[in-house]
């Protein structure tokens, strides 16, 4: 009887520990918005019915919505999160935000980041928020962080610049925009989320010399071994505001990386390829599929069981093209891992 209740106590260890553990994830999805309007152009917006559906949707089916700051800090510190976590980002700053935005995400107590534009705000440009209004939204708990000083396309060099002197300008660029910031609300958070969320090798590196994390527009979700110059994010305005697509994004899983290989996301190669290195694999490799944006199915080339060469089967045209991956979830039937690569053709130099 003894050894039958030791053994009984084992077991119901066991089940409570995978139950602990099912309620914990490696990962989680950030949400990029811009306007909540329906007067504004529609490629940047959602109405505010649509923006309370999803909303709605996250409140009612258990998600955690957490600060973007104790995300990313428990993603950097390898601590696990709790289940269906996700972060709410806005772009830009807009009037909206304030209006329209923050009084639905308080109704329903959820907090959330806004990347702002310092120049323009001083500048008093009557389409985004001034300092004043940033401050009522950061003591009711709003993040405010960096989006460089006024949009400019970060990557680009102007005519006739030089490495060197494209560099010190943006540095200037950044680290102006994050001494705005910390003098207006008084938090400059490590975050500069790119312009246009265009971004190359040079910029990244910049980024990550300055301590800063940089943050996309390129969908996926993040996990332990996310690139952090590069980090993904789900867009759900304009044609991405579809309710029933956003379910199946909110519930994916990063892919667990060992390294990614590719020439740079700017480039004059009309049909880059990217080569993947999984650290650990949660899905079958015939399941796994790569769609170019404008184009169709990726040809998928794999190298070893554990890697895989992508590249589109066309010539990709002038200015921004994506390559979406995904493969369902094993261990996680319903659940897919999603991973997209960002590309900006340019011109031959």
């Amino acid at each position: 009887m003894l050894r039958f209740i030791t053994l009984n106590k084992l077991i119901q260890h066991i089940i409570l520990g995978l139950a602990l553990f099912s309620a914990h994830s490696w990962g989680a999805v950030i949400l990029q918005y811009h306007h909540v309007s329906e007067k504004l152009p529609a490629v940047t917006s959602v109405s505010e019915d649509t923006f309370k559906s999803h909303l709605s949707y996250i409140k009612n089916n258990g998600y955690n919505v957490m600060p973007l700051p104790k995300l990313l800090n428990a993603l950097q510190s390898e601590q696990t999160l709790p289940a269906k976590t996700i972060a709410i980002t806005f772009d830009d700053g807009y009037e909206n935000n304030i209006t329209a935005a923050a009084p639905l995400l308080e109704q329903f107590g959820f907090p959330y980041t806004i990347f702002v534009n310092p120049q323009l705000i001083d500048e008093q440009k009557s389409y985004v928020m001034t300092w004043h209004e940033l401050r009522k939204l950061a003591k009711r708990g709003a993040t405010i962080a960096n989006h460089s000083a006024k949009h400019d396309y970060l990557h680009q060099k102007l005519d006739d610049e030089s490495i060197a002197e494209w560099r010190a300008r943006v540095k200037q660029d950044i680290t102006w925009s994050q001494q705005r910031i910390k003098e207006e609300i008084g938090h400059d958070y490590p975050y500069l989320a790119y312009p246009y969320g265009e971004f190359n090798r040079k910029l990244q590196e910049l980024v990550s010399e300055l301590g800063l994390i940089g943050i996309g527009q390129h969908s996926g979700a993040v996990g332990l071994t996310s690139d952090f110059t590069r980090l993904p994010r789900f867009p759900a305005s304009g044609i991405y505001s579809n309710l029933e697509t956003l379910k199946t994004k909110l519930d994916t899983k990063a892919f667990q990386l060992q390294n990614m290989l590719y020439a740079d996301s700017v480039t004059s190669n009309t049909k880059p390829q990217i080569t993947l290195h999984f650290k650990t694999k949660d899905f079958h490799n015939t399941q796994f599929a790569c769609y170019v944006s404008g184009v169709g199915q990726a040809t998928l080339v794999w190298e070893s069981k554990d890697s895989v060469r992508i590249q589109t089967p066309a010539e990709l045209p002038k200015g921004r093209s994506r390559y979406n991956c995904t493969a369902p979830s094993i261990q996680e039937p319903g659940r897919y891992h999603w991973f997209s690569q960002p590309w900006v053709i340019v011109e031959q130099q």
